[in-house]
């Protein structure tokens, strides 16, 4: 009498215990009844984190331009310190600070970078950050007198919120200046006249909200020059305005050089010095560090904005919308490290996917 065969379980327990021998010695492979478990296929943040000092400054330095852009981003207690290649966009080193961090802090920060650079035999050519003040001082400390670019992006932002705010002023004094009308249709002639008088005014302050992004606007077609001066008629300080807004972008144009702009910039404030309202809204083009702004003039491969610096902060911030539990320090630390693995880890994850597709469509 033949034997019942082996049920199911029994079967998973042999194959555990003992893998099934074939006829000539060699050990089969039993098939999995289940999905392939997914712990450990991928690399996690604790991985990526003990990876990140070894290997990825190895592969992020190994095309390193020698400009860089830093910035500082603030999240609730946290702030996260980062140096980001300027040419090929690499995050290079980070830091994460449960405090808001002061000159020592990015002394520190700027020094383990420069040992960095000094174990691989790399020097510094220049560096890019915004208006803040905690750069100048320790940049001279650390790297000497390497040239020290503001950010073109952060200057024209405060530059043109003033304009626009000066704008806003002068929408808000006409708006005042409307006469008032008693209750009721206009009867007389002069309350008539006063009722068309404040149509006209109404009028034109909505022109000037609807098109207030003209008195700022880097370029103008020739139908956007007709409406501004349509709406900037009888009115010499919205001219004004524009005209010297039109003097700023002119300061950051690369067919001049640095000595130049500086000439400019002299003759610009001496123009403002005219004008005791205007030199109250656009105060900031009265800074002494604004020459650093145009450095980028005579450095031809320094980068005249810190966007590759913002542009991995705006990742931060998009990732932490979907990945709530990012809000401690360690946390932080080894979710910046996965994100940079899998920065080291795209180039080779884009070939697969382009073998992947050919092969399908072949």
């Amino acid at each position: 009498m033949s034997s019942p065969p082996p049920s199911d379980s029994s079967s998973k327990t042999a194959c555990l215990i003992a893998p099934p021998v074939g006829p000539s010695g060699e050990s089969t492979a039993c098939s999995s009844p289940s999905q392939r478990s997914k712990t450990g296929s991928r690399p996690g943040g604790k991985k990526a984190a003990r990876r990140i000092d070894p290997d990825y400054l190895n592969w992020a330095l190994s095309d390193f331009s020698g400009y860089i852009a830093a910035d500082e981003l603030y999240d609730g207690p946290f702030c996260i310190l980062s140096i980001v290649d300027n040419r090929t966009f690499k995050r290079l080193l980070y830091q994460v600070l449960d405090h808001d961090p002061i000159h020592v802090d990015i002394e520190a920060f700027f020094r383990r970078f420069q040992a960095a650079l000094a174990a691989r035999g790399l020097t510094l050519k220049g560096i890019t950050t915004d208006g803040s003040p905690l750069y100048p001082e320790p940049i001279a400390t650390v790297f000497g007198q390497v040239p020290h670019q503001l950010c073109t992006f952060h200057i024209l932002k405060e530059v043109t919120r003033a304009v626009l705010g000066a704008v806003a002023k002068l929408r808000k004094d006409l708006a005042s200046a409307a006469p008032k009308l008693a209750r009721g249709r206009p009867g007389s002639k002069a309350a008539r006249q006063a009722a068309r008088r404040k149509k006209r005014i109404a009028g034109k302050v909505g022109a000037l909200f609807e098109h207030r992004y003209l008195f700022v606007r880097h370029h103008l077609t020739a139908s956007q020059r007709k409406v501004l001066a349509r709406i900037s008629r009888g009115q010499p300080q919205l001219r004004s305005l524009r005209g010297l807004m039109e003097e700023v972008y002119r300061l950051f144009d690369r067919r001049c050089r640095m000595a130049t702009a500086l000439d400019k910039l002299a003759r610009l404030r001496a123009r403002l010095r005219r004008f005791v309202r205007l030199r109250k809204v656009l105060k900031k083009l009265f800074m002494p560090g604004l020459a650093k702004a145009l450095v980028f003039l005579d450095e031809t491969q320094l980068g005249a904005t810190s966007n590759a610096v913002e542009r991995g902060n705006r990742r931060y911030r998009k990732m932490q919308k979907t990945v709530y539990r990012v809000r401690t320090h360690r946390a932080i630390e080894v979710r910046l490290a996965l994100d940079l693995f899998r920065e080291q880890q795209a180039r080779t994850r884009a070939e697969t996917t382009k073998t992947l597709h050919e092969a399908r469509a072949a």
